[in-house]
């Protein structure tokens, strides 16, 4: 017995000693300061605005990561927050009952229903449901989402949110239907953005069809990748990836992507640790912006995290960027700075400070927060 003892505690000691040699390697930051950071910010958001807002997409992109600092922290404000927003929205996006009128394309309006910046909520009420088993939470996402894939376009998702947006709707309606159509029509979609949208030579995604070069270029004649837009794709493709089969006939696609972009993103990172708002130019729109980076963060720890990329490689990568998030666009209060306001571009001279803060923006930096809190508690 005090032999096995022994052993054991010669066994935790080693242990004891790679974890310390790992995190000094890498220069991990402390689980408890991570929490911390997370709860700062949060609280402080939730705090500033009590009534959650309406289902369109800054909103529900908020909500994406408040889920998972709930899933984190166990926090039940956090929980009875989003609760709230559901119930405030009757677990609905666009809200239009007359089928004959729904339609997409950029709209606002109730009857927008397709739309997937309407469709993003349902995120986040599916993931409500799986933890409370309310099925009314639901059902009028399935109605929607098997209403459009009865369809015959494909053309839904014509701008690069939309992969943030509704292909997590799509994977994770799939594990509680069981309906293999979920995941025919998610590579259909997807497939025609990719072609419509995605630099095959760069490994990054245009915003939208307006944006390809040479059609488009920045102020010094390069491509223009917008840093948010890539973000979106990035973290969203770390989403789904979390839910696909793994015998579905696309993974290794959506896996050769998603490590592209990861390589692609890499290079234009800047000194700081931020991304620019136009990747490949960053003298186009100079300056610190945070939506962007946070979600690349999210992106390289989940992918580091879950095996998809490599650690020694892009580890590096998530701490300088991690660096920036925690050291620079923190405020002590939990206000998070330098989001690039609501758009679709990087706009030359448009001033992003300290002081610029948004709800999506809030959502990924959770998200980010949120990832490397499970990175360093493992």
């Amino acid at each position: 017995m005090i032999r096995n003892l022994k052993s054991f505690s010669v066994v935790l000691m080693v242990i004891s000693f790679l974890v310390s040699c790992n995190s000094e390697k890498y220069n991990l930051p402390d689980s408890d300061g991570v929490f911390e950071i997370i709860t700062r910010v949060n609280n402080y958001w939730q705090e500033k605005h009590p009534v959650p807002g309406w289902s369109f997409w800054e909103h529900a992109a908020y909500h994406t990561g408040n889920m998972e600092a709930y899933f984190v922290t166990g926090k039940q404000e956090y929980f009875d927050y989003s609760m709230l927003w559901g119930e405030m929205n009757e677990w609905k996006g666009a809200k239009s009952d007359d089928r004959a009128t729904w339609r997409y394309g950029y709209g606002e309006t109730d009857d927008y229903v397709l739309f997937g910046d309407w469709q993003i909520c349902f995120q986040t009420y599916i993931d409500l449901y799986n933890i409370t088993g309310n099925r009314y939470k639901i059902e009028r996402a399935i109605e929607v989402m098997e209403y459009q894939m009865q369809t015959d376009s494909v053309d839904y998702w014509w701008w690069a949110d939309g992969l943030y947006m509704v292909m997590p709707v799509m994977t994770k309606l799939y594990h509680i239907t069981g309906n293999e159509l979920y995941l025919e029509r998610l590579w259909d979609y997807y497939k025609y953005a990719e072609e419509l949208m995605f630099d095959y030579a760069d490994g990054l995604f245009y915003r939208d069809a307006k944006y390809v070069y040479p059609e488009h270029k920045s102020v010094n004649e390069l491509k223009d990748f917008w840093s948010r837009g890539n973000g979106w794709v990035f973290a969203g493709l770390a989403k789904i990836l979390a839910d696909l089969p793994s015998d579905y006939e696309h993974r290794a696609h959506f896996e050769s992507v998603f490590r592209q972009m990861a390589s692609a993103l890499a290079m234009a990172q800047q000194e700081g640790g931020y991304w620019t708002r136009s990747l490949l130019d960053p003298e186009h729109a100079p300056g610190y912006e945070t939506s962007g980076t946070a979600f690349f963060t999210y992106g390289y720890l989940w992918g580091i995290n879950n095996g998809y990329l490599d650690r020694d490689t892009y580890l590096p990568v998530a701490l300088t960027a991690w660096e920036y998030l925690s050291g620079v666009a923190l405020h002590d209060n939990g206000k998070v700075g330098y989001i690039q306001p609501i758009g679709e571009r990087a706009i030359p001279g448009q001033v992003v400070d300290a002081n610029s803060t948004a709800n999506f923006g809030v959502g990924a930096y959770l998200l980010a927060a949120s990832e490397m809190y499970r990175m360093v508690s493992k």
